[in-house]
């Protein structure tokens, strides 16, 4: 598709470029849609500005679009964030265009020198709600921090009435479709995205919202997936996920070596639904870690299913636990399924992971062996347990 083509309003247009095969994330996050990355040209009468950048491996394609827009000079860089999949084409963009300035704050300065060794000398360093004109268009900036990086911020195109946002409000995904309004598969993926990557800063970003919605937007373009022409369903969509609203679900992670474990989560279950309670069960050896976190979102209660292993967790288990530690979900209340052979501190390795969450620890159910019927009883007792939980806080 011409670049030409993807053009967001008179004189700004997308230059990013698609990751459509890529499938993992630092090495860590699985990318079962891809993702883009996504950088934007500004003309002004008297400045061009570069907003963003696209990781190393694709600067080929972002050289290409400017290319095709005939693009002879870059006078500002904006760096909104300094993650090489945004920031890592700068050097090269600078030896394009060795006059351009790096547009970003102090915080974000400091990392790119650090993590790109750029000149200091090439930077312009700005501050909250400063402005920079470009002739006819002027560009403002306001600091983010902590979504998700100290040195975030984000970019508001005043007379175009766009927000460049960089990886706030973003999703990876990879489409060709340069616009969304309310797609299902979009707020999915932009879901995923703010599960992996922005649940652990819910207090920043409830902060950040309240200041972008004090500004007259006609469109959020972020640095992954598709812009959106609606902001207002990328917002409510963000607001709803950092609310402190949990709903009816049991989420459940479990691993089994022998079988003991399989079969009290399976027993648990039928329990909870029983009780009314939905239950969410992902079997570890198999579970896409994105879309735990997905489910982490919006649970009420989260319930690990482990043997023991040398006298703690399966190790499948204590990244589970690690994992739930660190994103920090909104989650009420936790506990823990579990078999053992002759002992162990499983249940003070798990809590212990868990210590970030403000949740109330439910008694948990372990068992020594195979579940035999007295064990199959404990479980009913905390499945009611956690029916009675819910109705307390009113959701069921």
């Amino acid at each position: 598709m011409e670049v030409k083509e993807r053009k967001l309003k008179e004189g700004v247009y997308y230059v990013g470029a698609m990751h459509w095969d890529r499938r993992l994330f630092d090495d860590l996050i699985p990318l079962p849609d891809g993702t883009s990355y996504n950088a934007y040209i500004i003309k002004g009468t008297d400045k061009i500005a570069l907003i963003d950048t696209v990781d190393p491996v694709k600067f080929p394609v972002l050289k290409e679009n400017l290319k095709a827009l005939n693009i002879k000079k870059i006078d500002y860089v904006i760096a909104n964030h300094a993650e090489q999949d945004h920031s890592g084409s700068i050097p090269h963009i600078l030896d394009m265009f060795p006059s351009a300035k790096v547009v970003t704050n102090e915080k974000c300065k400091v990392l790119l020198m650090e993590h790109l060794l750029i000149p200091e000398d090439k930077f312009l360093v700005i501050n909250e709600g400063e402005t920079l004109s470009l002739g006819d268009k002027t560009l403002q900036f306001l600091l983010t921090p902590w979504v998700h990086w100290p040195e975030t911020m984000i970019t508001y195109l005043i007379e175009d009435r766009i927000l460049f946002t960089c990886d706030f409000f973003g999703s990876h995904l990879a489409t060709t479709e340069l616009f969304t309004e309310e797609d299902p598969k979009v707020k999915e993926d932009a879901k995923r995205y703010y599960a992996e990557i922005m649940m652990p800063f819910r207090t920043s970003i409830k902060k950040n919202i309240e200041k972008v919605e004090k500004l007259n937007i006609d469109m959020i373009a972020p640095s992954h997936g598709p812009i959106y022409k609606k902001p207002e369903f990328i917002i409510e969509s963000y607001k709803e996920w950092i609310s402190d609203k949990v709903e009816n679900i049991v989420l459940l992670p479990y691993v089994s070596m022998h079988g003991s474990v399989e079969k009290m989560a399976h027993y648990f279950m039928m329990q909870l639904v029983k009780q009314r309670v939905n239950v969410e069960p992902f079997n570890l050896t198999v579970t896409d870690t994105g879309k735990l976190a997905m489910s982490l979102v919006d649970a009420a209660t989260i319930v690990l299913g482990s043997p023991t292993v040398l006298a703690g967790a399966h190790p499948a288990a204590v990244y589970a636990a690690h994992l739930v530690g660190a994103l920090r979900p909104k989650t009420k209340f936790i506990s823990l399924i579990g078999s053992y052979g002759w002992g162990g501190m499983m249940i003070q390795q798990i809590q212990g992971l868990l210590a970030s969450l403000k949740a109330e620890f439910i008694e948990p159910v372990l068992i020594k062996g195979y579940p035999k019927t007295e064990d199959l009883k404990s479980l009913e007792v905390l499945a009611t347990k956690i029916a009675e939980k819910h109705r307390s806080i009113g959701i069921l």
